[in-house]
């Protein structure tokens, strides 16, 4: 049997970008697009009328934009993994759009194959950050505060060392496979440990995992 595809919505008020980003992940025999939206309160809608795995999400959107329509999306759909649409100018929303649940980033410009490769990746659990979005302009934007510090570490305190490792490897990005790899186990147990630690953390993605390891100060160079 074959495995069902992908399915993709596009949520963008600029027609021609979402015909060019159709036409991209055509190419893509795993990967279908079935809905489209030109904004965020439509883009709600579409995804909670029909099965949606992913949602490309523009960041400005007229009437409700596209971080207003993660955060509902959160709420009404939370299935839906959310990658938000960007330029390198706005990486302002970071913060917020992750931690409303969004799986994370790609520019509008990046390659075909770099789209392709986010499409997947969501809908697998990963987080998707585009290269561009360099590691430091990331961290200026989830730099902890005191009061986020002190929640982050005390949420951590609840896991054991060994969930902890597996935690820091969510929290720098790496994969199951390289996970299990680094840490010598199964990739199967690293499954049940990311899915009890998002439970213990209570963390909808890898992505807000990843904040909260950052804020409680788990990573390298943090």
């Amino acid at each position: 049997m074959t495995a069902q595809p992908i399915r993709v919505m596009l949520a963008d008020d600029e027609q021609l970008l979402r015909e060019g980003v159709r036409l991209v992940l055509r190419h893509a025999d795993d990967i279908e697009v079935v809905a489209e939206a030109g904004d965020g309160e439509e883009a709600v809608q579409r995804a909670c009328a029909q099965p949606v795995d992913v949602a490309l999400v523009d960041i400005r959107m007229p009437g409700t934009d596209g971080l207003t329509a993660a955060e509902q999306l959160a709420e009404r759909a939370p299935a839906v993994k959310v990658v938000m649409l960007t330029t390198f100018g706005e990486q302002e929303y970071i913060t917020r759009a992750l931690r409303a649940g969004a799986a994370g980033f790609i520019l509008k410009d990046s390659g075909p194959q770099e789209l392709i490769h986010a499409v997947r990746a969501a809908a697998h659990g990963g987080a998707i950050l585009s290269p561009r979005i360099t590691k430091d302009l990331i961290a200026s934007h989830l730099t902890a505060t005191d009061g986020r510090a002190v929640k982050a570490q005390r949420l951590v305190a609840a896991l054991n060392e060994r969930e902890r490792e597996v935690l820091v490897m969510v929290g720098v990005g790496a994969s199951n496979a390289e996970t299990a790899r680094l840490l010598y186990m199964g990739e199967g147990t690293v499954k049940t440990y990311v899915s009890r630690i998002l439970a213990k953390l209570g963390c909808a993605n890898r992505t807000q995992a990843a904040i909260v390891a950052h804020d409680a100060g788990l990573l390298p160079n943090n």
